[in-house]
Formats: C-alpha cells, structure tokens, sequence
C-alpha cells in the first residue's frame, strides 16, 4: 500500500532513451564503426601471427617486463590453450579487452586529471562514478543493444562503463597524494600549471595510475562472458554455450583458458614501469 502514485520512471528513461538514439543516432553508427574497427584491427593484427611465434613474444613481453617465472607461466599456460583448442577465442578476447582498455584509458585518464585539480569537479563526478561501479553490468546491455546493435560493440561499451572508474579513481588519488612540497617546490621555481603537471606530478603519480590501469584490464576482461550474451566473439561465447548446452568440461576448459589469460595480463600490467630488478630480488 502506497500514499502517493508510482512515479513513472521507467517511461521517462523510455522516452530519454528514444530521444537520445533518434537525436543522435548518426553519431552512434559512426562511434559502432570506429570501435569496430578497432577491434578488427587487434583481431587481424593478432591473428595475423603464429601461435608458436605469438606466444614466444608473449613470453618474452613477461620477461622483459616482469621476472623469468612469469615468463615461463605465460609461454606455459599460451601453450595450454592454444593445445585445448581455444586459441581464436583467445585472439578474440584479448582484441575485445584491448580495445575497451585502450577506451577507459584515453577517457579515464583526462577525468582523472580535471577532478585532481578540482574539489568541486571531484564531488560532482566520485558519485557518478559510484552508480557506474555498483550497477548490475547486465543493466548497460540494454541501453548498449539499443544504440549500437547486437555484436561486439554493445560488450564493448559496457565494458568501458564498467572497467573505466578505477582508472578515474586512482588517476585522481595519484595526482592528489604527490608530496605538497614538491609541488610547492615546483611553484616556486615558476613552473606554469601544466609544466608542473606533467613534470612533477604525473610522473610521481605513475604507479598509483598503473595500478588503475591493472584494475580496468580485470574488470574489462571479467566482461567478456556477459559481453558473450549480445554476440562478443571470444572465450565468453564458449562459456556461454557450455553453460546452455550443460557441457561442464568445455566449461571448465573455457573458464580455465580465461582464468589463464587474466593472471597474465594482471602479472604483466602490475609490473610496467617498476624497477625489474626490484621485482627479481
């Protein structure tokens, strides 16, 4: 029993949504074919090259970047997957979480760095970001499927609604938590507002930005199965038709290749710009 009527939300979100895609309809098959696009380009890029070969320059990126052990665990584990038969399915997510990486990282960032300079733009945006974080991602399908279409753009950009807070988050947190006497330092030798920016702050801010960075690339690959559910290629669409078809051992083998290819990209991602001998000892 309720005093007052039921407000109409759900119609006005209805109405907004229907406005929204007939005033800006050219701009979202514009925005479906440049996202596209990019997907394709990593997909034909990647697949373009060996898996033997591949796999070796995956390994050797760990190496390089990290230490020997997960070198050995990347060439190891590529070699599980491409032997289990989901090699292409591979191609296909690691594309899919690139791409919506690549997008919360040239959005994030530029946030970030306005809501560091400004407590008013930080109090206005940190609740956004809030409701983007705590809604049920299934729930960003559905306004994505409506402006885009089913494929893999619509994953995509739930992807980057759901993966790009923490990039926001820790940019700002990074910029905000550099020593106040290294920034007054640099106001007393005249640097101008950018000068110390990009000089002083950003680079001291690095790690804490690539740990947002590490953040956005789980939780875009924590997407790819509900991606899956509107036509994203990749290790989802496999978990998904094990689940509806009750294959538990494909599921498994799927679930496994995913559960691979997240420890990679976190061990790999955690330590760019760190101090690899710092990692060995």
């Amino acid at each position: 029993m309720t005093f007052f009527p039921k407000l109409p939300l759900a119609n006005w979100v209805d109405s907004a949504v229907s406005w929204i895609k007939g005033v800006f309809g050219p701009f979202f098959d514009i925005m479906s074919d440049a996202i596209g696009g990019v997907v394709n380009f990593f997909v034909m890029i990647l697949g373009s090259i060996p898996s033997l070969l591949l796999i070796l320059i995956f390994a050797a990126l760990a190496w390089w970047i990290s230490r020997w052990t997960i070198a050995v665990f990347t060439a190891v584990g590529l070699l599980l997957i491409d032997n289990l038969g989901y090699w292409d399915g591979t191609i296909d997510t690691l594309a899919l979480v690139l791409s919506s990486v690549i997008i919360s990282i040239m959005i994030g960032i530029p946030i970030g760095i306005c809501i560091s300079q400004s407590d008013r733009a930080q109090k206005i945006i940190t609740p956004i970001l809030d409701f983007m974080q705590t809604m049920p991602a299934f729930v960003y399908l559905i306004p994505a499927i409506i402006f885009f279409g089913i494929g893999v753009v619509p994953g995509i950009i739930a992807s980057v609604i759901f993966s790009m807070p923490p990039t926001i988050r820790l940019t700002n947190l990074g910029i905000r938590q550099v020593p106040e006497e290294l920034v007054e330092a640099s106001n007393a030798f005249g640097s101008t507002p950018s000068q110390r920016l990009f000089k002083v702050q950003l680079p001291l801010a690095t790690n804490t930005i690539m740990a947002g960075i590490n953040q956005s690339i789980m939780l875009a690959l924590s997407m790819v199965v509900i991606a899956s559910l509107v036509g994203a290629p990749g290790l989802g669409a496999d978990v998904y038709r094990a689940v509806t078809q009750l294959r538990v051992g494909v599921g498994f083998e799927a679930g496994l290749a995913i559960v691979i290819l997240a420890i990679i990209l976190d061990r790999i991602s955690q330590n760019i710009g760190t101090n690899k001998k710092a990692n060995k000892n």
